[in-house]
């Protein structure tokens, strides 16, 4: 069982940035690749960026070159650097953990 806590986001202007942090609790971090997701109203859940368990990551072309994923096995964190944020980026954002964890999401709105 592995329990995510994100945290970090909020209301920034277009332009701006924000790192989201996701602290797993649990077992088998090293071995699982940790993902951001999000969702905007009306819209269905989209994978923003992945990381797997030797760093290999994956990126939404709409997020390529504004968005850095990265993680700290030791301290059980993976995190979300945000810059240019648009305001298309608005929306909730989660933590997922291997196929089945996922966080309670965290809010981030963009004001153009």
């Amino acid at each position: 069982q592995v329990q995510l806590v994100e945290s970090g986001g909020g209301l920034v202007q277009a332009g701006g940035s924000l790192r989201l942090s996701c602290l797993a609790i649990g077992n088998y971090f090293r071995a699982n690749t940790m993902a951001w997701y999000r969702q905007a109203p009306g819209k269905q859940r989209e994978l923003v960026a992945s990381i797997a368990a030797f760093g290999n990551t994956n990126y939404a072309d709409s997020v390529k070159g504004r968005f850095t994923i990265s993680r700290d096995n030791d301290k059980k964190m993976v995190y979300l650097q945000m810059n240019s944020l648009k305001a298309e980026d608005t929306a909730i954002y989660y933590c997922k953990s291997g196929s089945q964890f996922w966080g309670q999401g965290t809010q981030v709105t963009v004001s153009s």
